[in-house]
């Protein structure tokens, strides 16, 4: 696999959370919606949020209250930085994130095609106080 492959921009498909019992969950809806791209020169951003979220009242940007504010940040996820291939895998190399914990960290992704689709799965990660995998389903654009 070479990077160009990779490289564009895809549009998120469908994203879900499993357990290791095989439970299934949408952790941004059914409904998400979201892009990732991998640029030429080594970039990558991706986010991801649920389709249905709710405005705030206020008009000011930052006049969100602490429920709306609450709420906007479950329903989204946005990260960027750098990126490498080895094998059948990805690794983001994170420079910004919506999720703090994420800066400064490697999060490798699993990746596979089917035709258009680009395939991503985590390694298990601490989602609700349970390890789950990320399958996350992307479409060229």
């Amino acid at each position: 696999m070479t990077q160009k492959t990779l490289v564009g921009t895809w549009k998120l498909i469908s994203c879900e959370l499993r357990n290791a019992d095989g439970e299934i969950n949408y952790p941004f809806g059914q409904d998400a919606s979201g892009y990732i791209t991998y640029t030429e020169d080594g970039y990558m951003f991706v986010a991801v949020m649920n389709s249905s979220r709710s405005k705030f009242a206020s008009g000011d940007f930052r006049g969100g209250t602490t429920e709306e504010t609450v709420a906007a940040a479950r329903t989204y996820l946005s990260y960027c930085g750098k990126y490498d291939i080895q094998g059948n895998t990805v690794i983001h190399r994170i420079e910004v994130s919506s999720y703090p914990n994420w800066i400064g960290m490697d999060q490798p992704r699993i990746f596979e095609f089917d035709g258009d689709r680009l395939i991503l799965s985590s390694r298990p990660l601490l989602v609700g106080g349970i390890q789950q995998t990320f399958f996350v389903v992307w479409e060229r654009v």
